[in-house]
């Protein structure tokens, strides 16, 4: 007999490991979200990120972490009960997993926590071919990083999305435009001393492909919050521009193609990747 995570999983063209794996790391975040969903997470918090981008608008890459922000800011917020929903939910499609919350000290305003579930046990549930299957260590774990930020940066809109899968819920999320301000913020300004995340760099191709304009005002607000926008004027279409072409100059292109390359199912989507590439980006970037 099909369970349902089995059901859900037939949407997916499964080959190697790790397409298994980066599928069965997606229908478990949805079904977190499903666990949020019914907790009133929503009421409370956004989703954004790449996980939002991929799940609720069609990003064409896997992601792997769960990202939120509150809606407004609450030092005090209690994260316990909504990992205790996400769990309950799993735990109904037959997956077993242990959640973590960080205990971070100083205390940051990102609460942070891992889903972790033994990998072997559940590709059970799937069926994963023997020799795929013998390539699983047996104390290998999925993890998905679960965080939200609960002192946001203003400026932001946010919309409710309808999900069917794997049952109806909603969810709420930052707008696209808000989205972009959020990457971009990222792709400038975080802080990798070896790592060049790639998937920011793909991401911005996908919004620009997408003609998606970016909200300044928000991508201001996060550059004020994180002490990279200390200046009494409002962020201009120029000033952002000239900030994007300084960060290409610097970018190891090959780095940024390692680092997406295992989210991706089409490789040839990134053949195009250079300097020149992304320069010519920058022109067709609308702005709202």
């Amino acid at each position: 007999m099909t369970t349902p995570f089995q059901s859900i999983l037939k949407r997916y063209t499964c080959k190697t490991k790790n397409d298994y794996v980066n599928a069965i790391h997606e229908i478990i975040q949805e079904i977190a979200l499903v666990g949020l969903s019914r907790a009133k997470f929503f009421e409370h918090a956004s989703f954004y990120g790449g996980t939002a981008l991929r799940i609720l608008y069609g990003l064409d890459r896997f992601s792997e972490d769960l990202d939120f922000s509150l809606l407004k800011p609450e030092a005090n917020f209690n994260l316990h009960p909504y990992l205790r929903s996400i769990e309950e939910e799993l735990q109904a499609f037959g997956i077993r997993v242990k959640i973590e919350q960080k205990i971070k000290h100083p205390p940051s305003q990102i609460l942070s926590a891992f889903l972790k579930t033994n990998t072997l046990e559940t590709f059970f549930l799937v069926d994963l071919p023997e020799q795929e299957r013998q390539k699983i260590h047996l104390n290998e774990q999925l993890k998905i990083k679960f965080e939200v930020d609960v002192d946001p940066p203003p400026n932001f809109d946010t919309e409710v999305k309808f999900l069917l899968s794997p049952i109806p819920h909603s969810v709420r999320s930052f707008t696209l435009p808000n989205l972009f301000a959020g990457k971009m913020h990222a792709l400038l300004f975080r802080e990798w001393k070896i790592r060049i995340k790639g998937r920011d760099w793909y991401d911005f191709v996908w919004f620009v492909s997408n003609k998606t304009p970016i909200y300044l005002p928000h991508l201001e607000a996060r550059m004020r919050q994180s002490k990279n926008w200390n200046r009494s004027d409002s962020l201009t279409q120029k000033i952002f521009e000239n900030l994007l072409v300084e960060k290409i100059d610097k970018l190891s292109i090959e780095m940024a193609k390692n680092d997406i390359l295992p989210f991706l199912r089409d490789k040839r989507r990134i053949e195009v990747w250079s300097r020149e590439f992304f320069l010519s980006l920058i022109p067709q970037i609308l702005y709202t």
